[in-house]
């Protein structure tokens, strides 16, 4: 029987709701945006405030904090960035994701004993450049999403002495490497500095000059095309030909997602991992996780360049997002004595509504038709905001998701 070491499941936290949530769920290691210098933004944040808190929570449960401070720095930027770095390490961050060597050489300058990770956006395809990293003190490199998982298995082979992670679900810049100008040539919100405006979702209609008025259909469809909107990322379905590469870290991409795709996207991979480490050879990919994942927003799958004879995909009119269900609430507390949960409600419910409870290892449903306010009166209707009662036999955990399933046919 193969020897399979236990790969880390790394889990986007924009804030610490989600970060609570992760670990609920099942994360390894959480990766976090630093206040304005990672690629996503302020909403995708924490303050270093936060963040102590937050590290402390997760330290105290055994789960890893990553700081993305992956912006391309300006010399703007080297001020604040000098001044947070060791901040950082004074409350225990475990390790920094860079892409600009400036950030690097100030790291090694000001915390030379803080683990650095390379971000993708670094492009690093080759194991020269790898060994390249690593004397630069590198401990870890995201590889490029171009290379499929012969060449990453090339790389792991060739510097053993590198940690590789690789993404393995989410959203999909067509640019190379999300090094995209779309965004800052239409609205002047760079990508590369954190303020994506996303111009690849929007609906592009292609003319050839001399007819102007008469529109190339890229695809069999006679409104537009989403040339530049590539399919999410997934490979659920691939995870021991991943773990086969050497990769040590599965990386999910998503800080700006909500706290239900991180619970979704946690348990369900958790899932998987855990069956595939105690299984090995026997291990069958179960289709109910594959069933699990289409129940959230996505726009369709692909699974990007992971292997040779593929290539990345472009989504279609008909698969702008796809989703079954949404979020319901999240549970405050349990009362042990009534037997309920108190929901704080994320979207409008009413009394016929489809309601589940995500556990990490189950789905319980839950009568919505029994909803009731603070004050114990029966409710029709409950709204964004309010909290309310349900009932529900066996105990819930604080933080745990409750979906519902959207109503179709309106």
């Amino acid at each position: 029987m193969m020897q399979m070491n236990k790969p880390e499941l790394l889990i986007p936290a924009g804030n610490l709701e989600k970060m609570r949530t992760a670990i609920l769920y099942g994360a390894d290691a959480v990766y976090i945006g630093l206040p304005g210098l990672s690629l996503r933004a302020g909403s995708a944040e924490m303050s270093i405030g936060d963040l102590g808190a937050g590290i402390a929570y997760a330290h105290d449960r055994g789960v890893k904090v990553y700081g993305a401070l992956n912006t391309f720095a300006r010399n703007s930027d080297l001020p604040e960035a000098k001044e947070i770095i060791p901040e950082l390490a004074a409350i225990n961050i475990d390790a920094l994701i860079v892409s600009d060597p400036g950030i690097i050489r100030l790291i090694s300058s000001v915390a030379p004993n803080l683990p650095i990770h390379l971000s993708t956006q670094a492009n690093t395809t080759n194991a020269e450049a790898v060994r390249f990293w690593h004397e630069q003190g590198v401990r870890r490199i995201v590889l490029s999403r171009e290379l499929n998982l012969w060449e990453v298995g090339e790389i792991a082979a060739a510097v053993p002495e590198m940690e590789l992670e690789l993404f393995v679900h989410g959203a999909m810049c067509m640019a190379y490497s999300g090094r995209c100008y779309l965004s800052a040539y239409f609205n002047r919100r760079s990508a590369n500095q954190g303020d994506c405006s996303q111009p690849c979702r929007w609906e592009y209609l292609m003319h050839e000059a001399t007819r102007p008025n008469e529109p190339l259909i890229l695809e069999e469809d006679e409104r537009y095309s989403y040339l530049l909107s590539s399919r999410d990322l997934c490979l659920i379905e691939y995870l021991p030909n991943i773990l086969s590469s050497g990769v040590v870290s599965l990386k999910i991409e998503g800080r700006m997602k909500s706290s239900y795709y991180v619970a979704m996207v946690t348990r369900t991979y958790r899932q998987a991992l855990n069956c595939l480490i105690q299984q090995q050879e026997n291990y069958q990919c179960n289709p109910l996780w594959m069933e699990e994942l289409r129940k959230i927003s996505n726009r369709g799958y692909t699974t990007g360049f992971a292997f040779a004879e593929e290539k990345i995909t472009a989504t279609n009119p008909d698969i702008k997002y796809i989703q079954t269900h949404e979020p319901a609430g999240t549970v405050l507390e349990y009362d042990s004595m009534q037997k309920m949960i108190l929901l704080d409600v994320r979207n409008h419910l009413v009394a016929g509504d489809e309601l589940e409870l995500l556990l990490p290892d189950s789905i319980i449903k839950i009568d919505a038709g029994r909803m009731i306010d603070l004050d114990g009166n029966k409710l029709a209707a409950a709204h964004g905001g309010n909290r309310i009662y349900l009932p529900l036999e066996s105990e819930a955990p604080v933080g745990a998701v409750v979906r519902k399933k959207i109503r179709t046919g309106k």
